[in-house]
């Protein structure tokens, strides 16, 4: 569980230093972004440690979790505000509860509990303004590149469950991120023009620490942390970001939000996650 709010910290600092690339090509920051988190685990990789087979899924599995789910959700921003863009992954949780009942043919009334008291406690913090316009194209575009994002950690645990634990997840790691760099580039093809993508160079370090921190070492740490915990637990943390990320903006970068909402917000997410531990014992927490 220490993984995964730690992870949840990073990617609530990790919002006001996005910022700082807007204008430039939203495929071509993804691209490059997931290039860097690739280049962090190429040395790590031993593809002996596996079949070819389990290398292809492993690569499938982040071609979707990675690749799809950040061309969908970079280019959500062309029609939405960065707001609404964190506000309509606030269904990530329920995705996760409902593929995890369909992978394991059995839905725990508490953890789909818990999904749901993460969307609650989510909503409570940011929902103020209803879909109109261009914000229902980008809602659909989010709410894809949730599922993508939900499947990859359910297929993530499951894969990795079925590999022998001397064989580490660092080992196997750049073949997600070869899959999501495929999927990136394949989808730049379409939309980025590259002799016009300039970036200056302190936007280069601020893509530099997206890519091999918040992308590269922090989905490492988040698909090993979601082998650790139920599946309660991991749905609650999706959307810990949420009330993370605008506590962070509140003391760090100067923002405004109501408290009273953030509070209670945080304490419908707490109580999310004491529903999901408490009888966990009767469901595996790891492979």
């Amino acid at each position: 569980m220490y993984l995964l709010l730690l992870v949840s910290l990073i990617w609530a600092f990790s919002f006001g230093l996005t910022k700082q690339l807007a204008g430039i090509d939203s495929t071509a920051i993804a691209t490059l972004r997931l290039v860097l988190a690739l280049v962090v685990f190429l040395p790590f990789l031993r593809l002996s440690a596996v079949t070819l087979r389990t290398a292809w899924r492993l690569t499938l599995i982040g071609a979707v979790q990675f690749g799809l789910m950040y061309l969908l959700y970079q280019r959500s921003y062309v029609y939405l505000p960065a707001y609404a863009v964190v506000l309509f992954t606030l269904t990530t949780p329920l995705y996760l509860a409902l593929i995890d009942a369909l992978a394991e043919r059995r839905l725990y009334a508490r953890y789909l509990l818990a999904a749901i008291l993460a969307l609650l406690g989510s909503a409570t913090v940011c929902f103020n303004n209803p879909l109109q316009g261009d914000l229902l194209k980008g809602f659909w575009l989010i709410q894809i590149a949730n599922v993508c994002f939900a499947a990859g950690q359910v297929a993530w645990r499951h894969e990795r469950g079925k590999l022998a634990a001397s064989i580490s997840s660092a080992s196997l790691f750049a073949l997600p991120y070869a899959g999501a760099v495929a999927a990136c580039a394949l989808g730049s093809i379409f939309f980025t023009h590259w002799t016009a993508v300039h970036l200056t160079l302190t936007q280069w370090g601020i893509l530099a620490y997206l890519g091999m921190i918040s992308s590269g070492l922090c989905f490492f740490w988040w698909n090993v942390g979601a082998t650790r915990v139920n599946t309660g637990t991991l749905a609650v943390f999706n959307n810990a970001k949420i009330p993370l990320g605008i506590a962070c903006s509140l003391l760090f970068f100067g923002e405004h939000a109501n408290l009273p909402r953030l509070l209670i917000g945080g304490a419908l997410m707490i109580l999310g996650v004491w529903i999901a531990e408490r009888h966990s014992s009767d469901v595996g927490r790891g492979r």
